[in-house]
């Protein structure tokens, strides 16, 4: 008993978005403390950690032969749970501004499709991170608290959060998800789409940082607006040598054409499997955009025109799931009805 108060009084509780892309922590009564991508770099040989976050996705493509930068999450859920719970201790110091005698109460964003299995993963790095309580909230959920939507009323809203490795399409009424679907396409597969469309129109290879600067850049969803360009350098695969294109934003989008066609999708058929009388208050209500995959650019235009319906991005929509997070931990009642311990 003196134990668990002991831990109560001096940690500080968590919420967190363990993303594909990104890890973020929210800390009750401080807000957003690490925002950094979920990359660890370690040596081959000792297996040390030798750094997290920002450093190691520097790392990502240029390390030598006996340093190895990985991503431990892959499609939204744990693919390598030692390095993740490496990886998520040293950011959760980070959050507790090092101290190392701290066992915080945790709140962990998962995306809505996940398994039994992979939801034990997910709860076990955290345990073993160093958490003495571990509540799983689904991310659309996670998500529409931390866009401020009336998720405890019975009205319905959707959300569309678009992430590194998933996309979760949810709609919400009273504190519960009517309907979702995990769509294992999100801001990764934009990378790979720009990656092979520049092999095959350019014979040009090029990394992961590169696509996302050139999606982040000239990326978009639909026309409008100037045509933008780009220098892109990368290995030209039949020379072997590095070699610069100019690449303009009208190609880009073809590139993404597919990926962004897969979302519009998979929010089409939400809307088909919402029960009419949630359609109703959808078509006041609208759509809502979360994520960091829905910062591409005319997103919430071309989703517009393709549903018909109101449709908006969230303030600060990298955030939004974190935020939710971290927001049930200020509120016991809606803790327990929207979370699984």
């Amino acid at each position: 008993m003196l134990m668990n108060w002991f831990h109560g009084r001096y940690s500080t509780d968590l919420g967190i978005d363990f993303g594909t892309a990104n890890t973020l922590i929210y800390a009750r009564g401080r807000g957003v403390v690490v925002n950094e991508p979920s990359v660890v770099a370690i040596h081959r040989t000792s297996k040390q950690v030798l750094t997290v976050g920002r450093a190691a996705k520097e790392m990502l493509g240029r390390t030598p032969g006996n340093i190895m930068a990985l991503r431990p999450m892959k499609d939204g859920v744990i693919a390598d749970l030692e390095y993740a719970e490496r990886m998520l201790r040293a950011f959760a110091q980070k959050a507790h501004n090092r101290r190392r005698m701290v066992r915080p109460r945790v709140v962990v964003g998962i995306p809505s499709g996940v398994t039994q299995v992979e939801r034990r993963a997910i709860r076990d790095s955290v345990i073993l991170a160093g958490a003495r309580e571990v509540y799983l909230i689904e991310e659309p959920l996670a998500a529409a608290i931390g866009a401020g939507l009336p998720v405890t009323e019975p009205t319905g809203t959707m959300i569309v959060d678009i992430g590194g490795g998933t996309t979760e399409v949810a709609v919400i009424s009273l504190a519960g998800i009517v309907y979702s679907h995990s769509l294992r396409v999100a801001g990764d597969e934009m990378d790979e789409a720009i990656i092979q469309h520049l092999k095959r129109k350019h014979n040009l290879l090029v990394g992961d940082q590169t696509a996302e600067a050139v999606k982040v850049r000239l990326g978009s969803a639909s026309d409008g607006g100037p045509v933008e360009t780009l220098a892109v350098t990368g290995r030209d695969l039949v020379t072997g040598v590095p070699h610069t294109i100019t690449l303009n934003s009208t190609e880009v989008r073809e590139a993404l054409r597919e990926t962004v066609d897969a979302i519009v999708a998979a929010v089409k058929i939400a809307l088909e499997r919402t029960p009419p009388e949630l359609s109703a208050d959808l078509a006041d209500n609208g759509i809502v955009l979360t994520g960091g995959g829905a910062l591409l650019r005319r997103l919430d235009i071309f989703l517009a025109q393709e549903t018909r319906l109101p449709v908006r991005l969230a303030d600060d929509p990298l955030t939004c799931v974190v935020r939710g997070a971290g927001k049930v931990l200020d509120e016991l009642e809606l803790l327990r009805t929207v979370t699984e311990n």
